[in-house]
């Protein structure tokens, strides 16, 4: 699989959790031919997860919406997974 994570050292070191999501739209093509396509967004676990976690629910393109650890990692085998750095600020990526 894969992975692409736009985390600084910096961040990796501060306490965080990953807002995560399957993209049906593109899953199984492109970067993720032949597999899944996840997206993740890094939150500060002292900001607003849960508002990145519902704007992340009300996505079109979201299933299996999720919160992992920091040090999540995806499944080996065909795919891409993205990890974005979130400022709530305005809940998009950086």
């Amino acid at each position: 699989m894969k992975f692409e994570d736009e985390r600084t050292p910096e961040q990796m070191e501060t306490p965080h959790v990953i807002v995560m999501m399957t993209d049906r739209v593109l899953s199984g093509w492109g970067g993720a031919t032949g597999g899944p396509s996840y997206a993740g967004w890094a939150v500060r676990t002292d900001r607003r997860v849960n508002d990145v976690l519902c704007w992340v629910e009300s996505r079109g393109d979201a299933l299996r919406v999720r919160v992992v650890g920091s040090d999540y990692r995806p499944p080996s085998g065909p795919g891409h997974c993205h990890i974005y750095t979130s400022r709530f600020d305005g809940v998009e990526q950086d």
